[in-house]
């Protein structure tokens, strides 16, 4: 009797330690996740302040040189759905280290090229990788835990992303005037190999799906939510990339061009405060956080439209802007995937096409809206987008951002 009672108080300790190790996140190898996704930012934002230079190294025009992001964003439109395709069946830690492996060989390629169309052909080779890293990250962060913590772990998984997004350009051109603009891609090699480490010791491997759980593009787009969920994607970035790409301009009206570094510092700050808030949390209020963020950016639209030329107004709005767009990637990605279920990874990799073509998009609108009606035009163009997107959202109780999450 003694002995059983013994013996059953010796497995309550072990058993407690077993939930507790269960229910601890997996934080080393979320963080490797984060890590990939603020190398894929990063190698494709670090041009963008550092074209004077890059245009004397390789003897081309700015305009020109501006194409290597462009190049890279093709790469991620055209590569994302077929890489995805062609390695759904391999092991998942075999394909994330194969993304981290091109990043590798084409930020080196880059650091030593010479010729406009060779660095133009492997930036485009790195968009690829980087489409196929966007469709993996969220469905492997989900298969690390379990279901009450996936909102949680994505939020980890997806931290590098507003890193990146507010200090890629800033740290990318401070590295260029500092070291040269090569010698930023070398670093980006450097951090690279450190990821490849990271990602052998730290991240699980899982299997990749068999024949028969595959699943075709149509079939995925027609699962209940998918398509739904993929047009606030694009409606949510169009709207915020005609703001974002143009933002210089439209400083202008309220005299803070000037200040447009601190202007995206403070942006990717109150980001950050978002991610958080997201992950804490997501698992119980995804309708929620995207119902509310999309209303308060189309309030902070109406707010820029109404006094655009007050710089404290402005300054306070794109700080809030921020705030409600730190966690769009995680909602959306979470709300897409939760819609798709085996179909995630499909799922994703339409989610990079999307995303990429709403920053094109954005870039051809504003353009156009710059161009045709002044900086002056862009919040209400805005404003209307995201009534849009939000009704969109609004009334997809049942499927894409429905009340009750089944994970």
């Amino acid at each position: 009797m003694t002995q059983n009672f013994g013996g059953t108080m010796s497995k309550l300790p072990q058993t407690t330690m077993q939930a507790t190790e269960q229910s601890r996140l997996p934080i080393a190898a979320l963080l490797a996740l984060a890590m990939t996704g603020f190398i894929c930012i990063f190698t494709e934002t670090i041009p963008a302040g550092l074209l004077p230079q890059i245009a004397q190294g390789l003897n081309v025009s700015e305009s020109v040189a501006g194409q290597l992001i462009t190049s890279y964003a093709l790469g991620s439109l055209i590569a994302a759905i077929p890489l995805t395709i062609l390695t759904a069946k391999w092991p998942r830690r075999h394909v994330l280290l194969f993304t981290a492996i091109g990043f590798l060989i084409f930020n080196t390629i880059t650091a030593l090229s010479q010729h406009i169309i060779l660095t133009l052909i492997v930036r485009f080779f790195a968009g690829a990788a980087a489409g196929l890293a966007w469709s993996l990250l969220a469905g492997y962060a989900r298969r690390m835990v379990r279901p009450e913590q996936q909102g949680k772990a994505m939020a980890i998984a997806m931290i590098g992303t507003p890193i990146a997004l507010s200090l890629g350009v800033p740290a990318g051109t401070w590295l260029g005037q500092l070291i040269g603009w090569k010698m930023s891609f070398v670093i980006m090699s450097i951090l690279t190999i450190i990821l490849i480490f990271w990602i052998l010791i730290a991240v699980p491997n899982y299997p990749g799906q068999s024949h028969q759980k595959q699943q075709s593009i149509m079939s995925v787009l027609k699962t209940p939510g998918v398509f739904v969920v993929l047009s606030v994607v694009f409606t949510w970035m169009l709207a915020h990339n005609i703001l974002y790409t143009y933002i210089t301009p439209f400083l202008t009206l309220s005299n803070l061009q000037s200040n447009v570094g601190i202007v995206l510092l403070i942006f990717g700050l109150m980001a950050l405060i978002g991610i958080w808030f997201t992950g804490r949390t997501i698992d119980h209020h995804l309708r929620k956080l995207v119902l509310v963020s999309l209303f308060a950016f189309s309030l902070l639209s109406l707010c820029l439209g109404l006094w655009s030329n007050i710089n404290w107004i402005v300054f306070i709005s794109i700080g809030l802007w921020g705030l409600t767009f730190g966690g769009a990637a995680t909602l959306l990605q979470t709300a897409l995937a939760d819609a798709a279920g085996h179909g995630a990874d499909v799922a994703l990799s339409l989610n990079v096409v999307v995303w990429n073509s709403a920053i094109a998009g954005s870039g051809i609108l504003g353009g156009i809206l710059l161009t045709e009606l002044g900086a002056k035009s862009f919040p209400w163009i805005m404003c209307i987008i995201l009534i849009c997107c939000y009704l969109i959202a609004y009334f997809s109780k049942n499927a894409g951002f429905a009340q009750m999450r089944h994970n």
